[in-house]
Parts: C-alpha cells; sequence; structure tokens
C-alpha cells in the first residue's frame, strides 16, 4: 500500500509549512488527488490516520479533492473525460487525444491552523 509513504510525505510537508508560518498545529490538510494519479482515496485517507499518530498533525484531518482525468483534443479543440480506464479518444470528432490536461495532480493546497485555545 503505497499510500502509506504518500500519507507521511503529506504530513512531513504539511508540518514543515505550518512550522513556516509559526505554528506546529494543523486542523486539517487539503490535497488534490487526480483521478490517474494512482492513489485511492480512502486508502490515502485510512493512511493518514495511521501515519498522523504521534506527530503534530496527530488530530488533523485530511480533505482529499478528487480531480477528474480530462483530456484535449486539438483538432476540433473539446476537452472531454478521459474515464477510468482511461479512454484517450475524442467523443466528439473520433480522434485520439495526446494531451491529458488533469488527472494526474498529487499535492497539498491548503493547510489550516488549529485555533489557539483562549
Amino acid at each position: 500500500m503505497h499510500e502509506l509513504s504518500i500519507a507521511t510525505a503529506i504530513i512531513e510537508r504539511a508540518g514543515a509549512l505550518a512550522r513556516a508560518n509559526g505554528t506546529d498545529a494543523v486542523a486539517a490538510v487539503t490535497v488534490r488527488v487526480g483521478e490517474l494519479a494512482g492513489v485511492v482515496p480512502d486508502a490515502l485517507d485510512f493512511a493518514f490516520e495511521v501515519a498522523r499518530d504521534g506527530t503534530a498533525l496527530a488530530d488533523a484531518r485530511l480533505v482529499v479533492e478528487q480531480v477528474p482525468a480530462q483530456a484535449w483534443c486539438g483538432p476540433c479543440a473539446e476537452e472531454f473525460p478521459v474515464g477510468m480506464p482511461p479512454f484517450f479518444w475524442c467523443p466528439r470528432c473520433d480522434q485520439p487525444s495526446t494531451e491529458l490536461r488533469s488527472g494526474r495532480e498529487l499535492q497539498i493546497t491548503g493547510i489550516d491552523p488549529s485555533p489557539v485555545p483562549t
């Protein structure tokens, strides 16, 4: 399950980003995961819960934004969903596409700090 190593990397990077912003407390980490990234969102969520124990992100939650795979057809200027399994054939002009516009993302897009107790 490679999601565990991905979750560990997310925790390390999010912790470093939080420290760079002057805090250790993180309430949530938001990541974008593309449909073709080879990551199972439920497995990533589970791995995050396991990997966060004993870290500064022990109470943080993971927010996964799923990104659908979209291809671009140059000949007819059509963007279309690729689906799973991926099919890179334009439904409009019946030509193969060579440009993937989205769907391979795996990136941290936000870190929400924990509120400071009063």
